[in-house]
């Protein structure tokens, strides 16, 4: 399999089932707001034993849905997270969800800070709509997407239901630190004035877990 790689830079925000929607049209840059488009993912993630790929704030996820299904590899950085990915291919697609071993690939790119076995720890179910926020030339500057989650603790048979919010830096984005600061300080504004804050959990694995 040939990966592909990505970095994101994002902010993650917390909403109730009833919080408006923002205006988005009106942070810096962006000219509309596209109609969403719905997205149904289900994703299962992996660790050791130990929980060796937690400690190196490493995940390692297998997704169904949406445009980039497949085996991911998301690490955090100063500078985002970084994302290392695979498609599903036909024999995995025969596995599905919790079944089926980590493959090959995925392996060698943890190798430094994890070693299989490998066993399914949360599995992540979300409904979401996905909405592009362009420029003037219809050029993407971030991707906005509002998701109701469902997310299995697999350890301790738990399970949790929540709805957050995502702000992702598409191609035409802010450039350098001091603009992006901006952007994202204004649509803090926003998400505030509706009702919503910043996330407490900088991951959907980790409130799973209750991390």
């Amino acid at each position: 399999m040939v990966a592909e790689h990505s970095l994101e830079i994002e902010r993650k925000y917390d909403v109730d089932d009833d919080t408006p929607l923002p205006d988005w049209s009106a942070l810096p840059g962006v000219a509309a707001v596209r109609e969403p488009e719905l997205r149904s993912l289900d994703a299962t993630y992996f660790d050791t034993v130990d929980g060796a790929l937690a400690r190196a704030a490493t995940a390692v996820r297998r997704r169904e849905g949406g445009p980039d299904s497949g085996w991911h590899v998301k690490r955090s950085t100063p500078d985002g997270k970084l994302e290392t990915r695979w498609p599903l291919t036909i024999d995995d697609a025969e596995h599905g969800g919790f079944a089926g071993p980590v493959p090959a690939e995925v392996i060698v790119e943890v190798a430094s800070v994890a070693a299989p076995p490998f066993a399914p720890i949360a599995r992540v179910r979300n409904q979401r709509l996905a909405f592009a926020l362009v420029d003037a030339d219809g050029e993407l500057v971030a991707e906005f997407v509002d998701d109701r989650v469902v997310a299995d603790d697999l350890g301790a048979s738990q399970q949790t239901r929540w709805r957050e919010w995502e702000l992702e830096l598409g191609p035409r984005g802010p450039e350098g630190e001091s603009a992006r600061a901006a952007f994202f300080r204004a649509a803090d504004a926003l998400v505030i004035a509706a009702g919503g804050r910043v996330s407490s959990s900088s991951s959907k694995l980790g409130r799973a877990l209750g991390r």
